[in-house]
């Protein structure tokens, strides 16, 4: 605590520096400063307060501070002496800094602290401090021995070779501290105090195990567009730009066995780019570009109904989970119900500006989520017929939509980002970062991973709940296909997720799982990475 008598002597500098600060805008508002047409000289500044001004800037910009000091260069110590001493050219602040090292090394002479506190090194930094290398205390400690001095400020300044001015302290060793501490330039009295985000929060991620490819397939003569898996995981069906359908035994499938197709479906003109099992009936429907829907009957192997009214290619086809509701949307850049039993439109889905490229169904509101081309996702009522929010956060084409089961929230990717947003509002939650390609893909299993394909054949693995990235991948192209053939189009988890089937560029079916062997210990979880991107990403917020 500050006596009256200590405070005292700062209220008259203050009454004074305000008593300057008066006359000077008066002199500065006059026309011709004195009476009789001569200029009036600007004031005198008073040392004591240009002084406690210097000491107070001092400590407000610099309080970073190492106690042990680098070795003085191989300088002409002449020459540092007489810059530091403030010789005739010297400026009057460089004086007034002088002025307070000799203040402080003369209270510490006198068997006084350098600072108004018994705060000695290894303590944390809360203030500011002027530092001066060991060759600026000259023989202090040897005027310490020589008067009897054994306090810890003075043994401690002495031997560190650090001035502290009064009401600051003295920073930590670097070893201390765990790292080096800045160094200054030239005599380097000053360091700076630099910004730093130590109260970022930073989530521990979840730790999954790394997947690997397990088995490819090659049946299909173009491109793999679409992908779904039956509702009792026994077999899967995949969709292609050469205008087929094929159905593979899953179990066979992923073992590699020449016996895994069980059938061919041809009846589409275009190539097929939305599937879709239905959990109630023994129904599969498929969507193409050739404007047409169409639902297949699994026990005769045949078109039962056709779905008519899209404009152009259809690029995306939903099943309501509740509802016998047919969703479809496509290059008309509106998103079309129908109910699958009457074939009848229910609503037309109108509002985006370009191709609905995704969609997702609930059985809460929003019932219906579209992610279009025009790089808006637009949630729906489907009670109404209405859009209830649009969401504009993307600045590039939404191509993909993906939702856990287990939680009221979904992922949306496109060319800048993918973002996680939360189910019920689109509120938005965050961003995961770090797949810069065009994403075509997003699956989800109940594990919490999340895996995004891009066209360039790389995949992203991320942990769902903190946006943690804890694989990068990039798919092979099979023998006898172009180096550019490999982009992933489709990408699908079956129902247990321990399997991901992702349809690609070099028209093959791969089949990843995750690897048996991994573990903790052998895959860990880079936390000094994601530390240092959390921090970043935190920056950029602020």
């Amino acid at each position: 605590m500050a006596t009256e008598t200590e405070i005292a002597p700062e209220l008259n500098l203050a009454a004074n520096t305000a008593s300057i600060s008066r006359k000077r805008s008066r002199l500065l508002f006059s026309a011709n400063g004195g009476g009789d047409g001569t200029a009036t000289k600007p004031p005198v500044v008073d040392p004591a307060i240009h002084k406690a001004s210097i000491a107070r800037r001092v400590r407000m910009l610099y309080p970073v501070i190492p106690s042990s000091l680098a070795p003085e260069d191989n300088q002409d110590m002449s020459a540092m002496q007489k810059k530091k001493s403030g010789g005739s050219g010297s400026s009057l602040t460089s004086r007034v800094l002088n002025e307070l090292k000799q203040d402080t090394l003369q209270k510490i002479r006198e068997g006084g602290t350098g600072s108004s506190s018994s705060n000695g090194a290894g303590q944390a930094v809360e203030g500011q401090i002027v530092i001066h290398r060991e060759v600026d205390l000259g023989n202090l400690g040897n005027a310490g021995t020589a008067a009897g001095g054994t306090g810890n400020n003075k043994a401690s300044a002495a031997s560190a070779g650090v001035l502290a001015l009064p009401g600051q302290k003295i920073a930590p060793d670097k070893d201390e501290m765990g790292g080096s501490t800045p160094s200054a330039s030239g005599d380097g009295i000053l360091v700076k105090k630099t910004t730093r985000f130590t109260n970022v929060s930073v989530p521990t991620p979840k730790w999954h195990a790394p997947w690997q490819l397990s088995t490819v397939i090659s049946s299909h003569l173009g491109w793999v567009r679409s992908i779904a898996f039956d509702p009792t995981n026994d077999m899967f069906a995949t969709g292609s730009a050469d205008r087929t359908i094929k159905i593979f035994d899953f179990a066979k499938a992923c073992v590699g066995s020449n016996d895994a197709l069980k059938i061919t479906l041809t009846g589409h003109i275009s190539p097929v780019r939305g599937l879709a099992f239905s959990p109630r009936h023994p129904y599969l429907f498929s969507a193409g570009e050739d404007k047409m829907v169409k639902c297949w009957d699994l026990e005769t192997n045949q078109v039962v109904r056709h779905y008519h009214g899209h404009l152009s290619g259809v690029f995306e086809l939903k099943l309501h989970p509740t509802l016998d509701l047919l969703v479809t949307g496509g290059r008309d850049a509106v998103a079309r119900v129908w109910d699958m039993r009457t074939k009848n439109q229910v609503f037309c889905l109108t509002g985006h500006d370009n191709t609905v490229g995704a969609i997702l169904t609930k059985s809460t509101d929003p019932q219906v989520i579209t992610g279009s081309y025009d790089s808006t996702i637009k949630l729906w009522d489907l009670a109404a017929g209405k859009c209830m929010s649009t969401l504009t956060h993307h600045k590039k084409s939404v191509r993909a939509l993906a939702q856990p089961t287990y939680e009221n929230s979904f992922i949306s990717g496109a060319a800048d980002t993918l973002k996680k947003w939360q189910g019920k509002e689109g509120r938005f939650i965050k961003n995961f970062t770090g797949h810069k390609s065009v994403i075509n893909t997003l699956a989800m299993n109940d594990d919490g991973v999340v895996v995004s394909g891009a066209d360039n054949g790389t995949m992203n693995f991320w942990d769902y709940q903190t946006g943690y990235c804890f694989q990068k991948t990039e798919t092979v192209a099979q023998p006898g296909s172009l180096d550019a053939e490999n982009g992933i189009f489709a990408a699908e988890f079956d129902l247990t997720g321990t399997r991901l089937i992702t349809g690609e560029a070099d028209k093959s079916i791969k089949i990843w799982k995750q690897n048996s062997e991994a573990s903790e210990l052998t895959h860990p979880i880079d936390m000094p990475a994601w530390r240092k991107k959390c921090s970043t990403e935190a920056k950029q917020r602020k």
